[in-house]
């Protein structure tokens, strides 16, 4: 270790904490600080990122239901978060099924947690599993360097039953003030960008610009056809640029979220196996099969 340095705790650090007040009573709460970034994985959500700060500035949208942990109807308690991943038995809404699907809600089975020289790394598992039915384990790998700018989620999906499972997976990447201001820009190579009602067809020519929030104004979505599977959010006036990369050949299609509504103000940028709505289709895994994701957020200043 660096002779200056009496204690790592002096440049990076990983608390493990339970909330204790209101709504939030109960969640488990690792706390993680590289020295440049922080980021708050929840433990009984999935292992999500419920909040992501660059040099002390936040970079997540939180919604006005904070987080909770209490189960109750989606609007009333969809918080938002830096990751709220969406799977496995739905994404969107479809009839029959949760809004965004389950997975969310699954507590996390921590099995590693450590911050070293080397940087921070988190490790955890959460089962889907049914009598007589489907033996689903999901393994997500938290990493990121010390005095790095950069977040890597790395994800595997195991089938450790006997029988071929459907599947799918939208990761639900949300960000909002400060990153997120009038003047704010979506940089992307979409070769196409189909909007998904009328509403945001009337604005798709400015789907990339950020304004000032509108009191009640409808959300608009976008499925987008991208070259690359990278997208940022840059910022001038705050002078820093967030960026998501993912896994293109597993998450192969991707959703563009654009609220500019006053009080729910956000951009959601959603990686995802899937296309919505009509065009929604399942994936499998065959038994024994193990398929691998990955997200990679960073945040640069300049």
């Amino acid at each position: 270790m660096d002779g200056r340095i009496s204690n790592l705790m002096q440049v990076a650090s990983v608390r493990r904490y339970e909330m204790t007040e209101g709504k939030e009573r109960g969640l488990r709460v690792l706390d993680c600080d590289n020295g440049k970034l922080r980021f708050l994985l929840n433990e009984s959500k999935a292992l999500d990122v419920m909040q992501l700060y660059h040099e002390g500035q936040n970079v997540s949208f939180i919604s006005k239901n904070g987080f909770t942990a209490r189960e109750m109807p989606f609007a009333n308690r969809f918080e938002g978060g830096m990751l709220y991943t969406c799977g496995l038995d739905s994404v969107g809404g479809r009839d029959g099924f949760e809004l965004h699907g389950t997975h969310h809600n699954t507590p996390a089975k921590v099995t590693r947690a450590e911050c070293s020289k080397e940087g921070i790394l988190i490790e955890a598992e959460i089962s889907e599993t049914e009598l007589f039915g489907k033996y689903l384990v999901f393994r997500r790998r938290v990493f990121s360097e010390v005095g790095s700018d950069t977040l890597e989620i790395s994800d595997t999906l195991e089938n450790r039953g006997t029988r071929v499972e459907n599947y799918c997976l939208l990761y639900h990447v949300n960000v909002g003030y400060p990153m997120l201001d009038a003047g704010a820009q979506l940089v992307d190579d979409a070769e196409e960008a189909v909007p998904r009602t009328s509403w945001a067809a009337r604005y798709a020519e400015s789907r990339h610009e950020m304004k000032t929030p509108v009191p009640n104004e409808e959300e608009m979505c976008y499925f987008l056809k991208l070259k690359t599977p990278c997208v940022s959010v840059r910022n001038a006036a705050l002078g820093k640029t967030f960026s998501l990369e993912w896994s293109g050949d597993t998450l192969p299609h991707f959703v563009e979220w654009k609220s500019l509504a006053e009080g729910d103000y956000a951009l959601g940028l959603e990686p995802c196996t899937t296309e919505l709505d009509g065009k929604f289709r399942y994936r499998v895994i065959r038994a024994g099969e193990q398929i691998r994701f990955s997200l990679k957020m960073c945040v640069q200043s300049g």
